[in-house]
């Protein structure tokens, strides 16, 4: 059995945050779905019509639902 040494392997952050990115997306019934989606950072992509509302992106879950959160309270989301 071999020893192998992953202390120098590289692992660049920007592709994992760039895989996890966290959105607060206001529904049409008026409430806020948290959402995981590479798709929503680009500009061209189709969902910007489908979401005319979104806040984002968040670097974890945790932080948009903190956000989803604050929405709710200034009355921009509805409590679902």
């Amino acid at each position: 059995m071999s020893n192998v040494d992953v202390s120098n392997t590289d692992v660049s952050n920007t592709d994992v945050s760039k895989s996890e990115r966290w959105y607060v997306v206001k529904q049409s019934e008026g409430h806020c779905d948290i959402v995981a989606s590479p798709k929503l950072d680009d500009p061209n992509s189709s969902n910007a019509d489908e979401h005319p509302t979104q806040w984002g992106p968040f670097d974890s879950q945790g932080e948009a639902i903190a956000r989803r959160v604050g929405l709710i309270r200034a009355g921009k989301c509805q409590p679902v």
